[in-house]
């Protein structure tokens, strides 16, 4: 009977010393775990890749406009339709074709009288009829030149009020894929030429962000935080901009 007491105590004391041990062998390897963890977390490189490229505009957008004024509505309207017969015709000679044409409704100002202290009176004077008439091609230096050379119409007896002619890149959101794909990859050639001075290597990419694209002038610095989209040159320069954090080996 005492044999079996000092038995059973020795089990208890071997169970409770088995439990010690496998507490404090989970407890190594969990505070290895969790160093290693914070290690993950904590050894990242960030960095910023960029990319650049040239491109040059394959569509274009003009706007050009033409006034009729008389005391008669009618001789006005009269008037401006024999003038968008004329642009038009004009338009036709310098290579534009029917449908890179579009014309927009009349837009029409009454112009009161005046009295002798010079406030207007309900007395109508005159009728100013406004033909708006908008080019749209991907012949750009057609277009371009058209912008150019529409002051002939003057010899014509019409005042053409031309606008700054504003160009676009058709195939902008196939090239946004590249310039990302440039911006990352130089991003990743930045981490590598940094690691490599401090004797490291990176491992895999943790995150990226992407930053606003900037379309600018060919030979402009301009940049905002919100991206530049550019209209106003024929050629243009492209700028993608990654921010992204590797593993530090």
């Amino acid at each position: 009977m005492e044999s079996l007491k000092v038995l059973r105590s020795t089990q208890i004391i071997i169970l409770g010393v088995c439990i010690a041990l496998a507490t404090i062998v989970s407890t190594v390897i969990l505070s290895k775990g969790l160093l290693q963890i914070k290690k993950f977390s904590n050894e990242v490189i960030d960095v910023t890749g960029s990319a650049q490229k040239q491109i040059t505009s394959d569509y274009v957008v003009w706007n050009a406009s033409f006034s009729g004024r008389s005391a008669q509505l009618k001789n006005a309207y009269e008037g401006l339709q024999a003038d968008l017969e004329t642009v038009i015709t004009y338009f036709k000679q310098k290579g534009l074709k029917e449908d890179e044409i579009v014309i927009s409704q009349i837009t029409t100002e009454i112009i009161y009288q005046k009295n002798d202290k010079g406030n207007p009176t309900n007395d109508i004077e005159d009728y100013l009829l406004t033909q708006n008439v908008e080019v749209r091609s991907y012949d750009v230096k057609k277009v371009d030149n058209l912008a150019r050379q529409s002051t002939e119409l003057i010899n014509q007896n019409i005042a053409l009020i031309s606008q700054a002619p504003q160009y676009f890149y058709t195939k902008l959101a196939e090239l946004k894929i590249e310039m990302l794909s440039m911006a990352t990859e130089n991003a990743k050639a930045r981490a590598i030429t940094m690691a490599k001075a401090a004797g490291n290597k990176i491992g895999v990419m943790r995150s990226a962000k992407m930053g606003v694209f900037q379309i600018t002038p060919a030979n402009s610095y301009d940049v905002s935080w919100y991206g530049e989209n550019d209209t106003s040159s024929f050629e243009k320069k492209v700028q993608a901009v990654v921010t992204a954090s590797f593993a530090i080996q």
